[in-house]
């Protein structure tokens, strides 16, 4: 991975300016983003799909089951945007979605085969990054980068609590209720 050499142009210093550092973070973000998503876009171009397609494969990825209404909770996404992109991953064989047990009304989302094969894919080259960047942050770094990442999404109600293999979301309890 190449070392970052970011160096960047900040307007003069006023009372209303935004300190040099934080606008040296939010630019950094920015890169750091262009990055952690360029090697995925470049799989899903392929396959002719985007970035609202890798959302929601991640989610119903790691949340089986997941109800439709709380995917459109934690994506922030119209209803309309949501059904063009699960349409297009369901007739292509990456998403299945099932009828809820007690409310028939109710669509629950899963992941196929194919779909898992390609959040794998998918996943492998994000975390690769996530791992080089937290090594490079050391042991106290990666506890300062966890604090920063929650307080970053701050009071969401969709705030990944949980780290590890555990879950975010109990699938027996709507998302609006926790």
């Amino acid at each position: 991975m190449q070392k970052s050499t970011l160096k960047t142009a900040v307007p003069d210093a006023n009372e209303n300016a935004p300190d040099r550092d934080v606008l040296w973070y939010a630019e950094a973000l920015f890169f750091a983003y262009r990055e952690f998503t360029g090697e995925p876009d470049r799989i899903l171009t392929d396959l002719e799909f985007g970035r609202a397609h890798h959302r929601v494969l991640f989610f119903v990825s790691r949340y089986p089951a997941l109800r439709v209404a709380d995917l459109l909770g934690i994506l922030q996404i119209t209803k309309q945007s949501l059904s063009r992109v699960l349409r297009e991953l369901i007739k292509e064989g990456y998403v299945r979605q099932e009828a809820g047990p007690s409310d028939r009304r109710e669509r629950l989302l899963f992941v196929t085969e194919k779909g898992a094969v390609l959040v794998e894919r998918l996943a492998a080259l994000q975390i690769a990054r996530i791992e080089d960047g937290l090594k490079a942050a050391g042991v106290e770094g990666r506890a300062a980068v966890a604090r920063f990442l929650d307080a970053m999404i701050g009071n969401s109600r969709y705030l990944p609590h949980n780290r590890g293999d555990q879950s975010v979301i109990d699938s027996d309890t709507p998302i609006e209720e926790k």
